[in-house]
Formats: C-alpha cells, sequence, structure tokens
C-alpha cells in the first residue's frame, strides 16, 4: 500500500506545488515587528527593543547571548508544535493514509517556512515580503537558501554568508539584491530546490508508510519528523549567528560604506566545492 501511495503522491505533488501551498497555510507569514517586540520584550528595555525593530538587534546593541537565546526557544517551541501536527496528521492509517502524508509533509514546509523568517528577524535581516497570493523572487531565493543550510545542501552557507557580508555593510537594498541575483546564487537556488525535492519524496515515502498503521504509525512520523526539523534549524542557527550581521560588536565602528563590494569572488566555485 505504501509504494501506490508514495507513487500517486509523487505524480501530483512536487516541491513548489508543496511550498506555495504551505506559503499560504494560515500563520506561516512572521510579523517582524510584532515578533521581535514579542520575543526582545522579555529581555531588553523598550527603547532598545523599538530600535531593534527600526533597524536590527545587532544596531540596538543587543548582545549575541541574548539572541541566541532567544533563538533556541524559538526552534524548541516551533519543533514541538510541527512535531505535534505530524503525530496527528499520521493517526487515520489505511485508506487516509495518502491525505495524511500530504497534509503532514505541506504542515513541515509550513513550519520551515515559519522557522526561517524568525531565526533571520533574530540575526538581522528585515521583513520579507511573503504572502498568500505570491511571493516576490528575493524572498523566494532567501527562503531557499535558509532551506539549503538547513538541510546541507552543498554551496548553499557559503552562499548565504557572501549576502550576509553584503548586507551588513549597511548598503543600500538595491545593491544587497544586486548580490542576491549574481550568477552564482541562481544555480545554488535551483540545486537547493532539486535536492529538498528529492528529500521530501523521502520523507513523504516514510510518512506514508507510517501513515498505514494508525496511532502507532502517527508516532513514528511525528519521530521522523522531529529528527529533520530541530536539526536542520540548529544548522541554520548556527549559521545566522556567526555572521557580522547579528554583532553588535561590528556596529561599534564605523563602517565604510562609500565602497562596497557586492561581487560574490571568482573563487565561489572552489569554495563552494570545499563545503561540507
Amino acid at each position: 500500500m505504501a509504494n501506490e501511495i508514495v507513487n500517486k503522491i509523487k505524480d501530483e505533488l512536487t516541491f513548489e506545488k508543496v511550498l506555495m501551498t504551505a506559503m499560504k497555510t494560515p500563520g506561516v507569514k512572521i510579523n517582524r515587528a510584532k515578533f521581535l517586540r514579542k520575543e526582545l520584550r522579555k529581555y531588553c528595555r523598550e527603547t532598545q527593543v523599538e530600535q531593534a525593530i527600526k533597524e536590527s538587534p545587532a544596531k540596538a546593541g543587543i548582545s549575541k547571548d541574548i539572541i541566541n537565546k532567544v533563538s533556541q526557544q524559538v526552534i524548541n517551541y516551533e519543533s514541538t508544535k510541527v512535531t505535534g501536527l505530524s503525530i496527528a496528521a499520521s493517526i487515520p492509517g489505511g485508506a487516509a493514509a495518502a491525505g495524511a502524508a500530504v497534509a503532514d509533509i505541506t504542515s513541515y514546509f509550513a513550519f520551515v517556512l515559519r522557522v526561517e523568517q524568525e531565526l533571520a528577524y533574530l540575526y538581522g535581516f528585515e521583513q520579507f515580503d511573503l504572502n498568500e497570493d505570491d511571493m516576490d523572487s528575493e524572498t523566494m531565493q532567501y527562503m531557499l537558501l535558509f532551506m539549503g543550510v538547513m538541510f546541507g545542501v552543498q554551496g548553499a552557507a557559503t552562499t548565504l554568508k557572501k549576502v550576509a557580508e553584503v548586507l551588513a555593510k549597511q548598503i543600500s537594498k538595491k545593491l544587497a539584491q544586486k548580490a542576491l541575483t549574481k550568477g552564482t546564487i541562481y544555480p545554488i537556488v535551483k540545486k537547493v530546490a532539486v535536492s529538498v525535492g528529492i528529500r521530501m519524496t523521502k520523507q513523504i515515502f516514510a510518512d506514508s508508510v507510517a501513515s498505514v498503521i494508525p496511532v502507532v504509525g502517527g508516532a513514528l512520523s511525528g519521530g521522523l519528523t522531529f529528527a529533520m526539523f530541530k536539526p536542520g534549524c540548529m544548522k541554520l542557527r548556527k549559521n545566522l549567528m556567526s555572521y557580522n550581521l547579528c554583532d553588535p560588536e561590528y556596529y561599534k565602528d564605523v563602517v565604510d560604506a562609500s565602497y562596497v563590494d557586492v561581487e560574490l569572488v571568482d573563487d565561489d566555485e572552489a569554495a563552494i566545492e570545499g563545503e561540507e
């Protein structure tokens, strides 16, 4: 039965469709201002929180220790929620297994999109233009790069770091977009989509097998989701916390913005090849 379910889903469900459906899930879009205010007011002065919203937590002088603490709490919370929903989605079993697998994988990517935004905002990124009707190409590229880091796609971490370096120099958004759309980035984004799509198919198979057996299958599916989700979040967090974009000390110095190197260096391919 599991193979029949997988074949049926593979014929009808692609990574692009899953991502677009996940994007339309209620609550997937994170309002940066509301999120930062809610999470930071527990540890910071009101004026500091408002500056973090207006600029960034690092520019507001909020320490990395606080941001790392909050990000860990966010990951724990989102991991618990996505695992619980995965268990619930897989309980029906039997004939409902196909629908359960689709619901599970869509929910999974909805939470991936949520946590990507939350971690990005804590570590210095601006509001992303993510809405229920459409996602602009720049936002899509960011989301895919974040996913690439979470899933360990070769080249994604190197590329995201280069983009973060440009953003940290306090340059115009236009130049940051130029860096994001460099010729070396699109192949990585495309590679992420292919790689994550393959992983998605494997997860559908695991969910489908688990969904055949009610209750016990639900627990198995939830365990698989947790095993994939939280480590990916921690990997993205580890990368983001290493950037100047989230370092208050970096912004204590005067950054010379009169010259900005938006090139992603000619030997990026070599760097990517050597990345794990």
